[in-house]
């Protein structure tokens, strides 16, 4: 139902900051919870951040908790994740997600809408 585009993953690093932003297309994404997850190589799949659709409420993964921000701005179609103080453990594919849900919480299988995901690459 919403067509999303990632952007904003590169190769940083150890300390430093990187902002994905998640471009959606289609009517419906301000009554959508969005979310990040990420997959390392050899990794399952893991739920880092998600958002409820008004940006009213947040939740995050306890291994991001503090360092990452996920906020959206409906008005542009547009989330983000901004990443800080970035770990070579997070070190993944990062995707972004649409869910039909309006808030509240979302499992995996909820998500209908998914990026394609941006690579961030963290240096040691």
């Amino acid at each position: 139902q919403v067509q999303l585009v990632e952007s904003g993953g590169g190769l940083v690093q150890a300390g430093g900051s990187l902002r994905l932003s998640c471009a959606a297309s289609g009517r419906t994404f301000s009554s959508r919870v969005m979310g990040w997850f990420r997959q390392a190589p050899g990794k399952e799949r893991e739920f880092v951040a998600r958002i409820s659709g008004s940006g009213g409420s947040t939740y995050y993964a306890d291994s991001v908790k503090g360092r990452f921000t996920i906020s959206r701005d409906n008005a542009k179609n547009t989330g983000y994740l901004q990443m800080n103080s970035l770990k070579p453990e997070d070190t993944a594919v990062y995707y972004c997600a649409a869910s039909w849900r309006p808030s509240g919480t979302v499992r995996t299988s909820e998500y209908d809408s998914w990026g394609q995901g941006t690579q961030v690459t963290v240096s040691s």
